[in-house]
């Protein structure tokens, strides 16, 4: 399905370009993200409980490292889809969206 989208730069530019959004591991990431919200609820309910810092501290750590590797994916399913219909279509805004976003998932 090819759609338009519209982005705003950091210095108030707007681009729009169309390309095809086809993800393969959209079910894989949901499911992620549905263990990862119920994990962060189990975590929060620790804290209300009272429990010893060090576990929480533990267990946040795995959800920081489960989104981590649910951000992989979503990049790898990014650039092998969306980035390759792009560069193929001739829009080379998205290379720099891209730079950005891996720029500030890495941080």
């Amino acid at each position: 399905m090819e759609e338009k989208h519209t982005h705003t730069l950091e210095d108030g530019t707007v681009i729009t370009h169309s390309h095809t959004h086809s993800h393969t591991h959209t079910k894989a990431v949901l499911n992620r993200l549905s263990r990862a919200i119920g994990h962060l609820e189990s975590i929060r309910r620790m804290v209300e409980e009272g429990r010893d810092c060090t576990e929480v501290l533990i267990q946040l750590s795995a959800v920081k490292a489960a989104l981590n590797n649910t951000g992989k994916v979503i990049l790898q399913d990014h650039i092998e889809h969306c980035i390759v219909d792009a560069v193929e279509s001739g829009d080379k805004e998205a290379l720099d969206e891209l730079n950005k976003a891996i720029d500030r998932f890495i941080k």
